[in-house]
């Protein structure tokens, strides 16, 4: 035989062999992965699909219409607790054959899935209870079958459900996730982060999530990574009406309803030091904000003691460090009722504008420098209201200093809050009025200063609330001296601080104390 010949015949049987060879380890890896994924596969979940393709060539598996089910539901159909979920198609891309073979197991470079639909059935009201519940449920029962460094996951949906009423706690759609570097061991999996990885996109849009009792979360669209987490058109929004929620509360507390149109978090450092979470971040910027708080004052009062700010930073039970906070071009509103048949009082600060710089929370710290806070808005859309507010964390006597001016101030502005709330209307101009408080969580105590012309009371009837109480009226212009004579008059004001009341109620009060001086 000529050599020609011998070199066709071993190259020819070279290829039917490794024909031979890709055909037997297709089926055998065909007839192994079930029995990976299913007979050995001892997590709590069940998996199934309808189409499996495997090639050797390019080392990728691929699997369409894969569905999961919690075992236990296979066995209880009214044992519902659990993930659920449907999947278009699963590719994983370049697996190790050894792996598979000898350690049945999946091992490759990367998996990537597309248009999941996962719903997890829940026993309680909580999307996530804590790490525990994410590495028993989710992390390590898929660890025991598929090992990969990277995920990426497209267009996916996730639902959490409230088993006992099928109530939505959390709602997400169209999420594109992808995790790069994933290291999972048994060490780490016992950590409070149940695997490490080197890099994170997350984006997603059409965000619902029920914390609690009284309030709806909602976002348009929420994007994060390792540095940044933006969110746009974010909204807090009661889940009961004015009247409904008074009745459910044994107290009084404030009902908020916050919307913004976007949140940035910039340059992002967050973890675990040991045991200890952390948080960083160089700037956080609020745009547009709309917040409303309300108080109805027909519950009982709250008689536990309000922390000051100083003591609620300093009492956080991990590291936080805020260098900047900036809230632009924002509206607060503030409104107290006494009954629902005045209606509220209220108070408007338009155009609001907050730097905060240095905020920290005092946890394993010693020292730390003064969080300073700057505002600028119009009070009632009138008048420039300027406040600067500095107070220390570890100062554990709470102390802090707060000082502010506000000028040009049309009285008649503030009937929107003095009608309804006090039965009184105000006239006349406060041409200036400036404040400087120092305290702490025991006392305030500082200067006080106004200027005004031709300031006129009205006191209306407590039972018909449309008639002039013509004697109090009088009575009230008599006492209260109608203007300064063009000059700033100024005041000393100590005030005692109610421990069950907020810090603002000690500021107002402190003003309020000012003016009292000053006007009788």
């Amino acid at each position: 035989m000529k050599w020609y010949w011998k070199i066709t015949i071993g190259f020819v049987s070279l290829i039917v062999l490794v024909l031979v060879l890709n055909i037997s380890l297709n089926l055998w890896i065909k007839y192994q992965l079930p029995k990976i994924i299913n007979e050995q596969n001892d997590s709590a979940y069940a998996i199934t699909y309808k189409k499996l393709k495997v090639s050797l060539l390019d080392s990728n598996i691929s699997a369409d219409d894969i569905v999961i089910v919690p075992k236990a539901a296979l066995k209880d159909t009214h044992s519902k607790a659990g993930i659920y979920a449907k999947v278009r198609s699963v590719k994983i891309n370049h697996f190790k054959l050894w792996a598979l073979i000898f350690d049945n197991k999946i091992k490759a470079q990367s998996v990537s899935v597309n248009r999941p639909e996962f719903i997890l059935y829940k026993k309680n009201e909580k999307a996530i209870n804590n790490s525990k519940s994410i590495r028993s449920s989710v992390v390590a029962p898929f660890e025991k079958i598929i090992s990969v460094p990277d995920i990426f996951l497209h267009h996916g949906t996730l639902k959490i459900v409230y088993v006992k009423n099928n109530r939505v706690i959390l709602n997400v759609k169209n999420i594109d996730l992808t995790l790069n570097g994933i290291i999972i061991t048994e060490d780490i999996l016992k950590e409070k982060i149940p695997f490490h990885f080197k890099d994170y996109s997350l984006s997603c849009n059409d965000i619902y999530y029920h914390p609690n009792q009284f309030y709806n979360i909602r976002s348009q669209y929420f994007e994060a990574s390792k540095t940044h987490i933006k969110v746009r058109n974010f909204a807090m929004i009661p889940e009961y009406s004015r009247t409904q929620f008074v009745s459910k509360i044994p107290v009084e507390k404030d009902l908020f309803t916050l919307r913004s149109k976007s949140l940035d978090i910039n340059n992002i450092r967050w973890g675990f030091k040991a045991d200890d979470f952390f948080f960083h971040t160089s700037s956080v910027t609020l745009n547009y904000v709309a917040a409303n708080i309300y108080r109805n004052k027909l519950p009982a009062d709250d008689l536990t003691k309000k922390p000051l700010y100083n003591k609620l930073l300093r009492d956080l039970k991990f590291e936080l460090k805020v260098d900047t906070l900036r809230i632009r071009n924002s509206i607060v509103e503030y409104e107290e009722e006494i009954s629902f048949d005045k209606g509220a009082g209220k108070l408007t600060f338009n155009r609001f504008n907050l730097t905060a710089m240095n905020i920290r929370s005092g946890f394993k710290q010693k020292k730390l420098g003064d969080v300073k806070i700057k505002i600028k808005c119009r009070f009632m859309n009138a008048s420039p209201l300027d406040v600067n507010w500095r107070f220390n964390v570890m100062d554990r006597s709470d102390g802090f200093n707060i000082n502010g001016t506000m000028a040009n101030f049309d009285a008649e502005k503030i009937v929107r809050f003095t009608r309804p709330y006090m039965n009184v209307t105000t006239k006349g101009i406060i041409n200036e009025l400036r404040f400087n408080f120092t305290g702490n969580d025991i006392r305030n105590s500082g200067g006080f200063a106004v200027k005004y012309d031709d300031l006129k009371f009205t006191v209306y009837n407590k039972k018909d609330e449309k008639k002039k109480n013509k004697f109090k009226t009088f009575v009230a212009n008599l006492l209260v001296k109608n203007n300064t004579k063009k000059r700033i008059k100024d005041a000393h004001v100590e005030v005692e601080r109610i421990p069950e009341k907020s810090f603002f109620n000690f500021l107002w009060r402190s003003i309020a104390g000012g003016l009292k001086k000053i006007l009788i």
